[in-house]
């Protein structure tokens, strides 16, 4: 069977200039290569044929040749002229990288790095809750991190003693492959070979070909006074080595601060609830209120209504960042008194007759208020 005509091919005339035939070979390449056309046996060999095309009348020596003998000129034994040339010995890889097809026209705009290793290691995370006291004063913990280190059999090779790695198939050593989305290629680390470039078919026994085995590390973290949830504790150094076991990356604690039963921060300030008699409420005194750093004693006015707020100034947080102290609101709520003897109901009733017999405005200012709208609200439906 006749081969067809390199220009053809490309669609191209004799005369064409060198910057339409790469033109030319990168449009159809990037329509027929396999990866885009995964499974079809034609896409394979159109993209072939392409390829061999673009081989031949991009190079300066082969296009004189085959514009003076045609295809003779690349046949096995061939003696036409003074050129000699085993093209058929050449192969064709399915797997041909799109960087070879069309980097002149993305290389420039996103960078050819496919060559570049990392420079640097991986970061770790670790979550860490803390209580709240704890949060609020500081301390020192203590954590265990997993940590890869450099296998000491294989010394980081993940290959067996006496064995060596061969060139990944897939992406011919790349460790890249490019996928086409759209009009755009993107890149990824090969699936096969995990981005190194070669495979390894005898694996170190003792790290299963990865170079690397688990260890733990203690670390002692220093928790300073103030850090609160969401808040990071970077430490330097303390990640993941990089491939070739230097420059690790850093290492970030996590904060976590635990619900507290008395409690409730927001930023540097200290919230909690107390509860207080109803006769507190009424006559005023003295009780005690929690705080971080003990107990101390507050003044309830006579007549304190429940939910009134009393802010305790520099018993909260101290800042983190500039070391100020936030403060602690308490709320006071008026307890009703339950399991009553009969001769404390006796006393409650004796103190409802009383009041009744005055008017309710007189100690029920809230209650007056309320009922007279309630009032208000009837009359104006009756009109």
């Amino acid at each position: 069977m006749a081969k067809k005509d390199y220009y053809q091919i490309l669609g191209l005339k004799k005369n064409a200039q060198d910057h339409e035939i790469k033109r030319a070979y990168k449009r159809l390449a990037i329509k027929f290569h396999p990866d885009r056309n995964q499974g079809n046996k034609n896409s394979e060999n159109k993209f072939k044929e392409i390829k061999e095309a673009y081989e031949i009348l991009s190079n300066h020596d082969k296009r004189t040749a085959y514009d003076q003998y045609g295809h003779a000129a690349f046949e096995q034994g061939s003696n036409t002229g003074n050129h000699e040339y085993d093209f058929h010995s050449s192969t064709f890889s399915s797997t041909a990288d799109f960087g070879d097809i069309f980097g002149d026209v993305f290389g420039d705009i996103f960078g050819n790095n496919r060559n570049n290793k990392n420079t640097r290691g991986s970061d770790l995370y670790y979550k860490m809750e803390l209580s709240l006291e704890e949060a609020v004063k500081g301390t020192t913990k203590k954590i265990n991190i997993p940590k890869s280190q450099q296998c000491n059999v294989c010394y980081g090779s993940g290959r067996d003693k006496g064995s060596k790695a061969q060139i990944c198939s897939t992406c011919n050593g790349k460790g890249k492959i490019h996928i086409r989305k759209g009009f755009f290629t993107v890149q990824q680390s090969c699936a096969i070979c995990n981005g190194q470039g070669t495979v390894i078919h005898n694996p170190c026994y003792t790290c299963n070909g990865s170079g690397k085995i688990e260890r733990t590390k203690t670390l002692s973290v220093k928790i300073p006074a103030g850090i609160n949830t969401g808040d990071k504790i970077r430490l330097n150094h303390e990640g993941e080595k990089n491939i070739n076991n230097e420059l690790p990356g850093d290492l970030y604690v996590q904060i976590k601060v635990k619900k507290h039963n008395i409690f409730k921060r927001n930023e540097n300030d200290l919230y909690c609830k107390v509860p207080i008699n109803f006769t507190m409420a009424a006559l005023g005194g003295n009780i005690e209120v929690p705080t971080l750093e003990g107990c101390i004693k507050i003044k309830i006015p006579a007549e304190t209504q429940s939910g009134k707020l009393f802010r305790i100034r520099g018993k909260g947080v101290k800042s983190i960042q500039n070391n100020r102290k936030g403060d602690l609101l308490c709320k006071v709520f008026v307890e009703t008194p339950v399991n009553l003897n009969k001769k404390q109901k006796d006393i409650l009733l004796k103190l409802g007759d009383i009041s009744n017999k005055h008017k309710i405005s007189n100690n029920n200012p809230l209650s007056k208020r309320f009922f007279d709208g309630v009032k208000k609200f009837f009359d104006e439906l009756t009109k």
